[in-house]
């Protein structure tokens, strides 16, 4: 194959190349070696056919492409993924990936998967850790992370680590380049900067354009109406493209269109759009232009693109349904992701009841808990049992919280110490002053005998660090907890206090980075 040939091959489509002199020598001499890395957080979803249709590009083009399954890095990234889930969701990123791949016909031979644990624990690995963390500095780290690493006012070291492993991975692949969303450039111009630092040559990067989600924003896996799954049934299918963000004529972060372009056109060589004869009938498109033309112009509507895009890539979602279709695989799916397990539901042939929020597992991983630190406290002026309190979370400014706990514990003690707040309550008005979030405290007792503590959390501890269960650190909670759905009802049952005054839920102990929530005297108190 021409080298000529090859070098727009693997470069159609990307956004960016750095290094594409370099490039261009490899292929003169030999092919391409070329990674491309995932973090096995949340569960894949559609946007994974974007970089898997360019590694069919690179095969096609003969380079040896690595997949690299960063389960180490998925823990270091605010432990998006508990140490005890790493093997599970590991395993469960190669299936689907293979499943993906299968369905677009790339040959997962020509192919070779790596766990990052099976090699960036090893010695000379650990060693050019150290060796990279006495050169780089904590801006250059934070600022490496900013667009990948989730931020925190106040970072964890895993975090400020993550983007030198990154880095290192290039050599210890034994790659020439690397692959991945724009997103990732500050970590690979990192990587250009400090690999040769340390002795290693520097790496050619490749890089895809962030593909819009449906709602027009990043598609992300902790955002549900952002995304589709890539184990959604064709009617959840259906039903999440038809609230796509898609308005006439609009081209500008169109998830919908941003799909057909990054995935539908390089692996069909074009798309047709079906509609009614009355409507203009089937229209053949073999440029991506054309139609983006069409849309802009508003010659075609919404409804028939979106119908065209449900129908293509449902075609691409039955291989991976059906590969998942078994016992064994959809308890692979239950062991790697026990949060987004439901219930049985009724078998076909007997009437199903009324969808109600009992149907779905709820986790404390889903309420947004974190350490506030008061900084006023006051009397509600209307209401004698409320206190009005300003808590900073480590946010931009502190929240309101309002507590019905005057009779039992004075405003003035209150300034300058640390809490448990609970932060993705919906707001609501109370005596005509909002109440933004709720301060967690343990309870004990009736009438005049009922006792009331604050929970305290372990010294050291500052705003917005995460508070979670034990066993229970791992997904994104919901950006709200909606009323109808009784989640903060559900889990506050079995939230309480230990015979050594420990906060905990279902008997497992509530948690900071820095230790063991608990309150100052009461034993087998409720919490809330």
């Amino acid at each position: 194959m021409d080298p000529e040939f090859k070098f727009q091959l693997i470069t159609r489509n990307l956004q960016e190349v750095l290094g594409e002199e370099k490039l261009r020598e490899v292929l003169q001499q030999r092919n391409l070696r070329v990674y491309w890395g995932t973090a096995t957080t949340g569960r894949p979803h559609v946007g994974y056919f974007v970089p898997m249709s360019k590694l069919a590009d690179f095969l096609q083009a003969g380079c040896e492409v690595t997949i690299l399954l960063a389960d180490l890095h998925a823990y270091l990234d605010n432990m998006k993924a508990p140490w005890d889930l790493l093997q599970q969701r590991t395993r469960y990123y190669e299936m689907v990936i293979r499943g993906i791949l299968t369905s677009i016909g790339v040959p997962v031979d020509q192919l070779r998967f790596v766990c990052g644990t099976d090699f960036q624990l090893n010695r000379d690995y650990t060693l050019d850790v150290y060796r990279l963390a006495s050169l780089v500095t904590e801006h250059d780290a934070k600022k490496a992370g900013a667009e990948v690493v989730k931020q925190v006012d106040h970072a964890l070291l895993s975090g400020l680590l993550y983007p030198g492993l990154q880095a290192l991975d290039e050599e210890y692949l034994k790659v020439d380049a690397q692959f991945g969303g724009v997103d990732q450039r500050k970590i690979f111009t990192f990587a250009e900067k400090y690999l040769p630092v340390l002795g290693y040559g520097k790496r050619i990067h490749l890089m895809n354009p962030m593909v819009p989600g449906l709602t027009g924003g990043k598609m992300s896996s902790s955002e549900e109406d952002s995304k589709i799954d890539l184990l959604d049934s064709p009617k959840d299918v259906r039903k999440k493209l038809k609230r796509a963000f898609c308005e006439p004529g609009n081209v500008e972060n169109n998830g919908i269109l941003a799909f057909v372009k990054h995935v539908l056109f390089p692996l069909r060589s074009g798309f047709v759009i079906e509609r009614e004869e009355k409507w203009g009938g089937r229209k053949a498109y073999s440029e991506y232009q054309a139609l983006e033309d069409d849309f802009a112009n508003e010659l075609i509507h919404p409804g028939d693109l979106k119908q065209s895009v449900e129908e293509a890539l449902n075609s691409l979602l039955e291989p991976i349904r059906n590969a998942f279709d078994s016992p064994e695989m959809q308890q692979l799916i239950t062991t790697a992701y026990p949060m987004a397990v439901k219930k049985k539901v009724p078998s076909k042939g007997c009437k199903a009841a009324a969808p109600v929020p009992g149907n779905i597992e709820v986790l404390p991983s889903r309420l947004d808990l974190r350490i506030g630190q008061i900084k006023a406290a006051k009397k509600h002026p209307e209401a004698e049992n409320l206190l009005v309190i300003d808590v900073d979370v480590g946010e931009a400014a502190p929240r309101v919280v309002q507590s019905a706990i005057a009779g039992y514990v004075s405003p003035e003690m209150l300034p300058g110490r640390h809490a448990v707040v609970l932060c993705n309550i919906r707001p609501r008005k109370i005596c005509g002053l909002e109440s933004q979030a709720m301060l967690l405290c343990a309870s004990k007792g009736e009438g005049h005998d009922k006792v009331i503590e604050l929970l305290d959390p372990p010294e050291a501890s500052a705003p917005g660090d995460r508070v979670f269960v034990d066993g229970h650190g791992e997904g994104e909670p919901d950006a709200e907890l909606k009323p109808k759905n009784k989640v903060l009802e559900r889990l506050q049952a079995d939230f309480s206090t230990s015979d050594t005054c420990v906060a905990q839920w279902q008997g497992k102990p509530l948690l900071t980075k820095l230790g063991k929530v608990v309150c100052q005297s009461l034993t087998g108190a409720v919490v809330g």
